[in-house]
C-alpha cells in the first residue's frame, strides 16, 4: 500500500493562503481515494475534504466549503489542499489519508495516514 508524506504547513496570518501537499510512494496512487483531515489540540480528528481516485468528484466539510480546494495529480502521485481566506479556527495538524474503497468523512474509513503537517493561523 502507499505511504504518505504531507508538507506545506506553516504560520500564516488570518486571511492568508497556504497550499498543502501530500506525496504518495510505494503503491498505485491512482487507485486510491484521498482525504484531508485536521486535528486541533484536545479535539477530534475532523474531516476537511475528499477526492475520488479519478479526480472527478470532491466534497468538503461545511466549515471549509468555498475556501479550500482539494485536487490531485496522479502522474505526480500527489494530492493538494489549497487553503484560502484562512481563519484562526483553521489552526490544526493537517493529515492526508488514503483508501481504495471509500471517500468517507470519518477517520475510521481510511486505511493509510500520513504523519501530519502543522498549520497555524494568527489573528
Amino acid at each position: 500500500q502507499v505511504q504518505l508524506l504531507e508538507s506545506g504547513g506553516g504560520l500564516v496570518q488570518a486571511g492568508g493562503s497556504l497550499r498543502l501537499s501530500c506525496a504518495a510512494s510505494g503503491g498505485t496512487f491512482g487507485s486510491y481515494n484521498m482525504g484531508w483531515f485536521r486535528q486541533a489540540p484536545g479535539k477530534e480528528r475532523d474531516f476537511v475534504a475528499a477526492i475520488h481516485w479519478s479526480g472527478l468528484s470532491t466534497y468538503y466539510a461545511d466549515s471549509v466549503k468555498g475556501r479550500f480546494t482539494i485536487s490531485r495529480d496522479n502522474a505526480k502521485y500527489t494530492v493538494y489542499l489549497q487553503m484560502n481566506s484562512l481563519k484562526p479556527e483553521d489552526t490544526a495538524v493537517y493529515y492526508c489519508a488514503a483508501d481504495r474503497y471509500t471517500m468517507g468523512s470519518t477517520r475510521y474509513e481510511y486505511a493509510v495516514w500520513g504523519q501530519g503537517t502543522q498549520v497555524t493561523v494568527s489573528s
